[in-house]
């Protein structure tokens, strides 16, 4: 009886103890919260935080909970985390390679070389061994050329059809189009649709910028540098103005006196560099292509309607999701958000829209965790649009809900570590935010969503007070 009585006593203890710390680590956060909210840099913005028991979902603090505020690219945790649901962990991205026509008994080929966009955001990348643009334009030349095809009567044809052509985000800004962080969507990418622009600063601010080169070469577009030279230690300000099939990108903004490093522009139209690179490998082989290079969107334009069918010569293969996933939220690659969100959307076959796939995105979650659609307010699947609106509660408990999946690991490898902390950032004009993980020095397990909106001050020096604020949960 003395044994059951202490038994029963160690118990009680012991959920007090439980009790008391729980209380305690609510208070710290309470206490950390109202520091932070009240802090000058804040007078004219709003912050809001969640934080929940990561296996009972319980709340251990919110403030702000329900109010939708603009997300960056804290939105990526909720479009990876859809995108396993609805793709798979093993979905991958094929790119076939085709010809049509006839090969002539002297090696030419009366048609076409097809290169046919899945959507693959990594075709061409140079993440993954496999996906390198050296290494697909050898392959494919050595197939085409092991086809017999010694002379092409016609083009290559980079076939962008899948989504209409190149897209850009309809909500994203004018000054975010140009620059690699805004490169649009297109039914073929290629490079992750970016070209790197070396420029040579002045000898003193304000003196002109030089335009030295780009890699690769893109003298079929025009480029006008306007940017000038700005102060050691400024950095790179250069903003290139452009939009998915401009022929004309401007370059302005300032280029620090001391940089030495490119400045990544977005590619307008990925598809036919695609076709133009895979052109000049068959060229340097001795293969002759009597046409130039063009795509899918371009013949459509031009009254060719006809479906780009014929002969598989290889197929290429993408990554994995999950592998795709992981650079998605390591590096916050907006393009592999948007490729996502369209997959999604084309594999439920809904409309591959932006639009109608954030919908579908939304929609998701709303019926699968009964999430308000107040709740979820979004526009793209990366965070870039600046009217994105999702609450720090709505994202909590996303992230609560997939931790049973059996995906989990992978999807929690893939994101970054900052401030010693598993968890998403973002950032845009005016909004930062972190999401992710935290394992209490107290032995719990949370999941946190903390965002703020129109802060004042700079980047960094919010950043510290959000890591501050965060160290509670450590």
């Amino acid at each position: 009886m003395k044994k059951i009585l202490l038994f029963f006593s160690a118990l009680a203890m012991l959920a007090y103890t439980s009790g008391l710390h729980a209380q305690s680590l609510k208070q710290k956060i309470s206490n950390a919260y109202q520091l932070f909210e009240n802090d000058l840099s804040l007078q004219h913005g709003i912050s809001s935080l969640t934080v929940l028991n990561a296996k009972t979902g319980e709340i251990v603090f919110s403030k702000n909970a329900e109010i939708g505020l603009a997300t960056a690219s804290t939105l990526k945790t909720i479009t990876s985390a859809a995108a396993f649901y609805l793709l798979g962990t093993d979905f991958t991205y094929q790119t076939d390679l085709l010809y049509n026509g006839t090969i002539s008994a002297d090696g030419t080929l009366n048609g076409d070389i097809i290169i046919k966009g899945s959507g693959d955001p990594s075709l061409g990348s140079d993440r993954f061994e496999k996906t390198k643009e050296s290494l697909l334009l050898e392959t494919w030349s050595n197939v085409i050329k092991l086809a017999g095809i010694k002379k092409i009567k016609g083009s290559i044809i980079a076939d962008d059809n899948i989504y209409g052509g190149q897209t850009a985000g309809p909500r994203w800004i004018w000054q975010d189009l140009g620059s690699y962080y805004g490169a649009g969507i297109s039914g073929l990418n290629w490079r992750e649709n970016l070209v790197d622009v070396k420029l040579r600063a002045g000898i003193k601010s304000g003196d002109a910028t030089t335009l030295v080169a780009t890699a690769p070469n893109i003298s079929y577009l025009k480029l006008v540098n306007e940017s000038t030279t700005g102060p050691i230690g400024s950095g790179d300000k250069v903003y290139p103005y452009s939009s998915p099939y401009s022929s004309i990108i401007y370059l302005r903004g300032t280029y620090g006196a001391d940089l030495k490093k490119a400045v990544q522009i977005a590619l307008p139209d990925a598809a036919y560099d695609a076709a133009l690179r895979l052109q000049l490998a068959l060229e340097a082989k001795g293969i002759q292509v009597s046409r130039p290079a063009t795509t899918g969107k371009a013949l459509y334009i031009s009254g060719r309607v006809n479906p780009l069918v014929g002969k598989v010569l290889t197929t290429h293969v993408s990554p994995t999701l999950q592998e795709l996933v992981y650079w998605f939220n390591q590096k916050s690659i907006n393009l592999y958000g948007e490729a996502l969100l369209k997959s999604m959307a084309l594999k439920q076959q809904k409309e591959t829209t932006t639009e109608e796939a954030a919908e579908l995105l939304r929609d998701f979650w709303v019926n699968k965790l009964g999430i308000s659609k107040g709740a979820i307010r979004i526009f793209d699947g990366s965070g870039l649009s600046p009217e994105n609106r999702v609450t720090t509660m709505a994202m909590a408990r996303i992230l609560t809900s997939i931790k049973k999946e059996t995906w989990f690991d992978s999807y929690y490898k893939s994101l970054p570590v900052y401030n010693g902390m598993k968890m998403k950032s973002g950032t845009i004009g005016g909004v930062l935010g972190y999401t992710g993980y935290q394992h209490s020095s107290g032995g719990e397990d949370l999941v946190f969503s903390l965002l703020v909106n129109n802060y004042e001050g700079t980047a960094y020096n919010m950043r510290q007070k959000m890591f501050k604020l965060l160290n509670v949960l450590k």
